[in-house]
C-alpha cells in the first residue's frame, strides 16, 4: 500500500485549525487514491510532523505550498531529516501541479457567472510574494500569463510582500474579482488580503484560496498516481485514478 504525506506550512500563531484542515484534505485525497494511505500535517504544530513521519516512514511527500522555494527546498527537507526521513521522495509543490492553471480558469469563470460579471472583467490574482525570493512571484506570473491567453479576463497580479503590492494592484475601475493564489486559508488569506482589498476600495468578490477548492484534492491525487505509475515495480499494478472511491 503506497503512503503519502501532505505537508503545509501552517499557522504558528494558531496551529490547530490548519492541522485539522490538512487532515481533512488528506481524507479528500484518499477518495481519489484508492489503495493509498494519505495523511496531512503542518510544520507549525509542534510534534505533528514527527508523529506523521513515524506513522508513515516511507511516505511520498507532497508539499502543499504554492511555489518551489526556500521552504520546499531547504526547510522541509531539513525538518523531515530531523524527524527521521533522511532521503524523502518529494514531489513538486501544489502550485506546480498539472491542471492548476486550468483550475484557476474554471474557478474564475464560474465565479464571474455566479456574480453576474462579464468575462472581460479584471481578474486580480493575489499572491504572497517575497522580499528575498522570486519563487512565489515567478509562479504567479506564469499562471497569469497563461490565463491571459486562455481567457478574456484582464489579468493583473498583486502581492502581500512585494511590488506590485496588493493594495495598489487592487485599485481597479470596472467589474473585477479576486482569486487568492494561496494553498491554505491562513493569516494572509483571512486577514492581509481582505484588508488590502478594503484599503484599495475593491468592491468585487473575494474568492476562496485556490487550495480550498474541492478540486485541489483531485490535483494532488493525480500527482500521486503519476508518481506511482512512473515508479511502479515490475509486475506491479496500480489503482485506476479516474474516479474517487464511492463516487461516480
Amino acid at each position: 500500500m503506497p503512503d503519502a504525506l501532505l505537508i503545509a506550512h501552517g499557522s504558528p500563531a494558531d496551529p490547530e485549525p490548519q492541522e485539522r484542515a490538512l487532515q481533512a484534505l488528506a481524507a479528500r485525497v484518499r477518495l481519489w487514491c484508492p489503495g493509498w494511505r494519505v495523511r496531512g500535517t503542518t510544520l507549525a504544530l509542534p510534534g505533528a510532523l514527527e508523529r506523521a513521519v513515524a506513522a508513515l516512514p516511507d511516505a511520498v511527500i507532497f508539499p502543499f505550498f504554492m511555489a518551489e522555494g526556500w521552504f520546499t527546498r531547504k526547510q522541509l527537507p531539513k525538518r523531515l531529516a530531523e524527524a527521521g526521513m533522511t532521503a524523502p521522495r518529494q514531489l513538486a509543490a501544489f502550485g506546480h501541479s498539472a491542471g492548476l492553471t486550468a483550475l484557476a480558469r474554471e474557478i474564475a469563470l464560474q465565479a464571474a457567472r455566479q456574480h453576474g460579471l462579464p468575462e472581460t472583467a479584471t481578474l486580480l490574482l493575489a499572491a504572497h510574494g517575497s522580499q528575498v525570493s522570486r519563487a512565489s512571484a515567478n509562479r504567479t506570473e506564469e499562471i497569469a500569463a497563461t490565463l491571459r491567453t486562455t481567457t478574456t479576463f484582464r489579468v493583473v497580479t498583486g502581492y502581500v510582500e512585494e511590488t506590485p503590492l496588493l493594495h495598489d494592484a487592487a485599485r481597479i475601475d470596472g467589474p473585477a474579482l479576486c482569486l487568492p493564489l494561496f494553498a491554505t486559508r491562513a493569516g494572509h488569506v483571512a486577514q492581509d488580503v481582505p484588508e488590502a482589498l478594503a484599503a484599495a476600495g475593491f468592491s468585487g468578490p473575494l474568492l476562496p484560496a485556490i487550495g480550498e477548492s474541492p478540486e485541489a484534492a483531485r490535483l494532488i491525487a493525480d500527482a500521486l498516481q503519476s508518481f506511482l505509475s512512473e515508479n511502479i515495480p515490475a509486475g506491479g499494478t496500480r489503482a485506476d485514478p479516474a474516479q474517487p472511491v464511492g463516487e461516480t
